[in-house]
């Protein structure tokens, strides 16, 4: 029984460990394509996403990460109105979140809210940045730098040199 407790908790710690590389690159690029970020916000369930949230704040050293906890879809207005009122740097996609993750609706009605505001977004995935992030590099890229160049236009960020187009 104590081996399988074990076997548990070191199969937690690696995933915390592999989640929290998730979030070094795309906080590493985000800070190189966008020097003048200090604040980054993430809309989310941040009960079922406590442990992506933690990777998160771990990896975003120097950044102040500003939690808005959504439970379902309609608290999406509620959010885009304390984002609007705080105007965070840039918004983070949690790829996993049931609320606001990559390919919701949620999330790209955040994507488009906060682009007009001139606030681009950033993900792990492809689909994230097909979706509308600014940016994206992660394990969902392959590890690939990707770029969203007509909504990075629109929120007002520069390319990141090196990225591919989508």
């Amino acid at each position: 029984m104590i081996r399988v407790r074990s076997l548990v908790l070191v199969s937690a710690l690696v995933s915390m460990t592999l989640a929290a590389g998730d979030y070094d690159a795309v906080i590493g690029a985000m800070k190189k394509a966008w020097p003048q970020v200090g604040t980054v916000a993430v809309v989310c369930d941040a009960n079922g996403s406590k442990a992506a949230l933690s990777a998160l704040t771990a990896a975003a050293g120097g950044l102040k990460v500003m939690v808005v906890d959504v439970k379902g879809p309609q608290d999406m207005g509620k959010a885009i109105g304390t984002l609007t009122g705080r105007k965070p740097d840039a918004v983070i996609l949690l790829s996993g979140d049931k609320v606001a993750g990559d390919g919701s609706s949620a999330a790209s009605f955040l994507i488009q809210r906060m682009a007009a505001l001139k606030v681009p977004a950033v993900a792990t995935t492809e689909a994230g940045v097909k979706q509308g992030a600014a940016l994206g590099i992660g394990p969902g890229t392959g590890g690939k730098l990707m770029s969203n160049a007509k909504v990075a236009a629109v929120a007002g960020v520069a390319v990141p040199a090196g990225a591919t187009a989508i």
